[in-house]
């Protein structure tokens, strides 16, 4: 056998050590000599996305052990978005997935395996586990762990949150309350939709990451256990040939993840998402790319929130490869499969579902990216989401997510108004929540408004919903300097967002500006100390 990596741990006299700590596992001399792949699993009991994978896991050792390597299983953590959902948790949501990759990291490098098969499953620790693979560059299999069934009522988990708002403004009754509740997550998986958690699986098996088929293989299926095994096999092919993440991940993959984004129209969260996994790759992903390929790339597959099918609408209809077959992809990638992408591409098999370009449910993509005198360096907005493309309304502005959804609830936001979140950035979160309870009660209640925010928002969310404002307000931003009544603007068509006051008065109002610091302990602490301010 060729020289592994793991020959540093197991390998002459001077492991002897080593080797009897090994041997203190169970390890047999044969499993001890053969190549160490790490099998990084995502479980919990709390996250739906994840209560299954211990089956995955085994399903994963069964085809390495198959091909000859002896897999050593580890956990990571897993944050629920939907459970830390619209509460102080929800700051710790994003800055997992620097926990994540950084534990992945750690076994990795310390026990010096030879390959990965790693194991997420939902929003944070798909690119968390994304990133691991891109900053060890050793041969790695991604196995996301598959959509959830749709609910029989409701459809999936945003339901229940725009329930909240529907019952509120009195539309249904406690009962049907309660029967969203009971019907809508019918088990294990990620959550039914284009939601944050099933764009990165889409977008991981478009750059070649995981198995044709992976991303909407759902976690109820014996497909999925099947895919498993092969992944366990091809981390052992990998490792003969010799490719790894970065030979994987390249520039043209990251565009081929990107246009599958626009073309299912889904979650923002991929932005910041993919420009973390590129960085890791050495790659840098301009802001505009993603609104130069959205221009460019018809939305073709109309997936829940926006539009009426389901992931598992899209698995019957072929999957990623028979939509990707619909894109301008660069079908000269390679993937885990050891093949190109090219020679992955399957046939549609519901032309509903995935749609030819020239009967597109819109000529664009999903994200847009919008500038202005209110967002300098960038904003984004899920636009195949939202039915008005152009608002124009007085600010009522609010420095908490608590304080919006109160007054959405109770009734203090009117017709016509732009409300504004703010400090809720990476810095003034700390940890940029999402704003899905917010954005939920606007559409429950059935409110003809636009919701702006430094913030992040859920894959769930739909109608004006605008993210990401840059600089946010902790950083010195011009939503710093909104007052209640002022006039903001929104071109979704002409990419602008704007403030409309002169600059000369926003620069007054910013330097009497004192920041709200909000209050951080720990982890959390350390990471708003870390986040960079944008660039100039």
């Amino acid at each position: 056998m060729k020289p592994v990596r793991s020959d540093a741990v197991k390998k002459g006299i001077e492991r002897t050590p080593h080797r009897a700590l090994l041997k203190a596992s169970g390890f047999t001399d044969e499993e001890v000599g053969s190549p160490f792949i790490g099998v990084a699993n995502s479980w919990n009991e709390i996250v739906p996305g994840h209560i299954h994978l211990r089956e995955v896991a085994d399903a994963v050792k069964a085809g390495v052990r198959r091909r000859g390597g002896t897999p050593f299983e580890f956990n990571t953590i897993a944050v629920c978005d939907g459970i830390a959902m619209g509460h102080p948790g929800m700051r710790y949501s994003l800055p997992s997935r620097e926990l994540i990759a950084d534990s992945i990291e750690t076994m990795a490098e310390a026990h010096c395996f030879d390959g990965l098969v790693l194991i997420p499953s939902c929003d944070k620790t798909v690119p968390a586990h994304l990133m691991a693979a891109a900053r060890l560059d050793i041969p790695t299999v991604i196995v996301t762990g598959g959509p959830m069934m749709p609910g029989t009522v409701g459809l999936d988990v945003n339901s229940a949150f725009e329930a909240v708002g529907e019952y509120k403004g009195g539309r249904i009754s406690e009962e049907r309350l309660k029967l969203v509740e009971e019907c809508c997550c019918p088990g294990a998986g990620s959550c039914a939709g284009a939601f944050t958690a099933n764009t990165m699986a889409c977008v991981t098996e478009a750059m070649g990451m995981s198995l044709p088929g992976c991303a909407t293989a759902h976690a109820v299926s014996a497909k999925k256990i099947r895919l498993s095994k092969l992944s366990g096999e091809a981390v052992m092919n990998l490792l003969e040939i010799g490719l790894t993440p970065r030979k994987i991940m390249t520039l043209p993959a990251f565009m081929n993840a990107i246009m599958v984004d626009m073309a299912i129209g889904g979650s923002t969260n991929t932005v910041l998402h993919l420009q973390a996994v590129a960085e890791e790759c050495g790659l840098e992903l301009d802001l505009d790319l993603f609104d130069k390929l959205s221009r460019t790339t018809p939305h073709i597959c109309n997936l829940r929130p926006a539009g009426p099918h389901t992931m598992f609408d899209l698995d019957k209809a072929g999957g990623i490869p028979a939509l990707m077959g619909r894109l301008p992809v660069e079908r000269n990638c390679l993937s885990v499969t050891g093949r190109r992408i090219g020679d992955q591409i399957a046939k549609v098999a519901d032309e509903e579902v995935i749609r030819p370009a020239s009967r597109a449910y819109h000529p664009e993509g999903g994200v847009a990216v919008l500038r202005g005198s209110l967002a300098p360096q960038g904003a984004v907005v899920k636009q195949t989401a939202v039915e008005k493309l152009s608002f124009e309304g007085s600010a009522k502005v609010f420095n908490s997510e608590e304080e919006a959804l109160s007054a959405i609830l109770s009734g203090g936001v009117e017709n016509g108004q732009v409300v504004v979140i703010r400090y809720e950035g990476m810095k003034g979160g700390p940890g940029m929540r999402e704003m899905l309870g917010p954005s939920s009660a606007i559409s429950g209640m059935g409110l003809d408004v636009a919701l702006v925010t430094d913030g992040r928002f859920s894959g769930a969310t739909r109608g004006l919903c605008v993210g990401h404002v840059s600089p946010e307000a902790a950083a010195g931003g011009p939503i710093a300097a909104l007052q209640d009544g002022d006039r903001i603007s929104i071109d979704v068509p002409s990419r602008r967002i704007d403030l409309l006051l002169e600059a000369e008065e926003v620069s007054r109002r910013l330097k009497s500006v004192k920041p709200i610091v909000k209050r951080a302990s720990g982890y959390l602490r350390r990471f708003a100390g870390q986040v960079e301010r944008p660039k100039e």
